[in-house]
């Protein structure tokens, strides 16, 4: 691990996947803020020792809590995929530049998806931001794999 740790494009993979996972963190937090402020709970014993009225007037769907789970699920549909195949991107021998560039595209652009979606921006801000990131990670397979593969 030391070794690695010396490595200056494994740890600007470490450094921007600890960006993006924290990131990811966050919104689980930002969703029961959410979840609170506007009463909108999915699970009984979320709502409490409230009366019985009460309870079933909280456990119902809100558009913005909503709108953060989404967000939420994007995160990890997209985050995952980062770190898997930027570990064996990183782990491939790129050129620190290009390695850099990757990881900051990838990163800058789940901090623009996130702050896109939750506030509503218009389309094609969330789908532009989305398909950034998504061309991020499809390049470091396509880099990893014309290593690996003939192609």
């Amino acid at each position: 691990m030391t070794d690695l740790m010396r490595d200056e494009v494994f740890v600007a993979f470490s450094t921007y996947s600890l960006i993006v996972i924290t990131k990811l963190m966050i919104m689980a937090p930002i969703t029961a803020h959410y979840r609170f402020s506007r009463g909108a709970f999915a699970n009984e014993e979320d709502v409490g020792h409230k009366p019985t009225e009460e309870r079933k007037k909280m456990l119902r769907t809100h558009p913005d809590v909503e709108r953060v789970c989404r967000c939420h699920l994007n995160d990890l549909e997209n985050v995952v995929p980062f770190v898997l195949v930027g570990l064996l991107y990183a782990l491939s021998g790129p050129e620190l530049p290009a390695a850099l560039l990757h990881f900051r595209i990838f990163a800058g652009s789940r901090i623009f998806h996130t702050i896109s979606y939750i506030g509503a921006f218009p389309q094609p801000c969330r789908a532009l931001s989305f398909l950034v990131g998504v061309a991020a990670t499809v390049s470091m397979a396509y880099n990893v794999l014309s290593k690996v593969l003939i192609l």
